[in-house]
């Protein structure tokens, strides 16, 4: 069975590369590998501009090396905390648009510069007060929410589906090592002469110094980038799913609000953003007021938990594209497979650590290192399930999808800062860690009932019989993906 694209005979599903194009153009570097460095190392540094409150939020309050120091209550640090993430739900539409409209280099690459300068200011911010704080974060928020839609609008442009998992996994990673870099280094930085301000200015630089870097190399597809070969470019171009008319189609609006695969990748973000977000913010002062710590080893045993996660994300990823490449198991069923590791994991972790002790300290970190880490199998699961779903509006479903999950990140610091009345009693912690459990068993429970990884009919326009991406009716999951044969490009 064949389709007719612009007038040509074309075998059904997808153009097929040559076997000697393929070849060539999956082995070695290439510049789709750059640009995954590029989007790496920019993930590391966005998340320095989101975590370092997280990290700075404990000296803030306490006296640490002589740098100033504030008397916050718990609610103020709940809400200052929070207040990211009122800008962060708002931008997320908006942005998945915007980079699908004008590119999302120029989204991503104007939008980490300005959370850069914006950076600088915070020191400044907390000597007026924190309702000063809690505006620069609102602020932080709304540049920050343009991250995940561009970089889902950018994967979609130059990830292979044969590499998807690694690729994207390994892109995804350096929010992990950024987390964990961010939360190692801050012991050193807020006790050196520097104090707790030159965690805002080394973000700041460093988010400026990357963005300039991002401008000169990065492109948004790989007809535009400079230095790719024609083999490399045909062999992205035919196996990623992404029309290249698709900054002119119309986003299916309806479509995807009727579609049962998109509610059940929402709810499995939902859990996620919930889970991860609680312990984000909350690890810090749990270590300090619970477990005891002083600021270094609370700020070097936090980051534990993300580096374990990111290495994590990296073992995982090359498992999951072996599994469905050699047609071991469906693409679906690997998503929901790692995706119920990474979140049904940490969930009996939770319940664990919830009654553990200022005496258990080794087992406490244990089971807080296993509850974040293990969530990387969420990187194989609804991470890139947008992609799987609609390569040609993964970005406006990622700003969806990230923006209503975003509110969990707005709810949970406060659910917290109402249950913890004293944040030295473990049994309070206990019910936070209940409810994150909870909500962890719930919303992956409906990613397993709903969710799919195959393309929608809704991707492309019902006039275009485009066969560079899967159709939905093709269970193309159980095949090998790659051609490797002139019996294999017969599909």
């Amino acid at each position: 069975m064949v389709y007719f694209v612009n007038g040509e005979r074309t075998p059904l599903l997808l153009r097929v590369v040559p076997n000697h194009l393929h070849t060539l153009a999956s082995r070695g570097f290439g510049a789709r590998h750059w640009q995954a460095i590029l989007l790496f190392v920019g993930m590391m540094i966005n998340y320095f501009q989101r975590v370092d409150i997280s990290a700075a939020i404990v000296p803030m309050t306490q006296s640490t090396a002589g740098a100033p120091y504030y008397s916050w209550d718990l609610s103020d640090k709940s809400l200052i905390l929070s207040s990211f993430f009122w800008g962060y739900v708002v931008s997320q539409v908006p942005s998945g648009l915007l980079a699908k409209r004008f590119g999302a280099k120029i989204v991503l690459g104007s939008a980490t510069a300005i959370g850069g300068v914006l950076s600088f200011f915070h020191p400044m911010a907390a000597a007026n007060g924190w309702e000063s704080v809690c505006v620069l974060r609102v602020l932080t928020g709304l540049v920050q929410g343009t991250v995940y839609p561009c970089v889902h609008t950018l994967l979609a442009k130059w990830v292979p589906r044969t590499e998807r998992g690694f690729l994207t996994t390994g892109i995804y990673s350096g929010a992990q090592f950024g987390t964990a870099v961010i939360l190692v280094t801050s012991g050193f930085i807020f006790e050196s002469s520097m104090g707790w301000p030159g965690l805002f200015y080394l973000s700041g630089g460093l988010s400026l110094a990357w963005a300039l870097l991002f401008f000169w190399q990065a492109a948004d597809e790989p007809a535009t980038a400079r230095n790719i070969t024609k083999a490399e470019r045909e062999y992205i171009e035919s196996l990623t799913g992404s029309n290249s008319s698709s900054q002119s189609m119309p986003v299916p609006w309806i479509s995807i609000f009727k579609s049962p695969a998109f509610y059940g990748l929402l709810a499995a973000h939902c859990g996620f953003t919930w889970g991860f977000y609680t312990l984000l913010t909350e690890m810090p002062s749990y270590m300090s007021k619970v477990l005891q710590l002083d600021v270094k080893s609370n700020a070097f045993l936090s980051s534990l938990p993300y580096f374990a996660m990111g290495v994590l994300c990296l073992v995982v990823s090359p498992i999951s594209d072996l599994l469905i490449n050699r047609g071991v198991i469906s693409t679906t069923t690997a998503r929901k497979l790692f995706n119920s590791i990474g979140q049904w994991g940490p969930m009996t972790c939770l319940i664990g650590l919830g009654y553990m002790t200022a005496d258990e300290k080794t087992w406490a970190i244990l089971l807080l290192t296993l509850a974040v880490g293990i969530n990387a199998g969420c990187s194989c699961g609804y991470l890139i399930n947008h992609i799987d779903l609609s390569p040609n509006f993964a970005g406006p479903m990622m700003g969806v999808t990230n923006g209503i999950a975003g509110v969990t990140s707005i709810v949970a610091p406060l659910v917290v800062g109402a249950i913890l009345t004293e944040e030295e009693d473990p049994s309070q912690w206990r019910t936070v860690f209940f409810i994150t459990g909870a909500v962890y068993l719930v919303c992956n429970t409906l990613f397993v009932i709903f969710g799919k990884a195959t393309v929608q009919s809704w991707n492309e326009p019902k006039n275009l019989s485009s066969t560079i991406t899967l159709r939905n009716h093709i269970e193309n999951d159980s095949k090998t993906i790659a051609p490797t044969t002139d019996k294999d490009n017969r599909f």
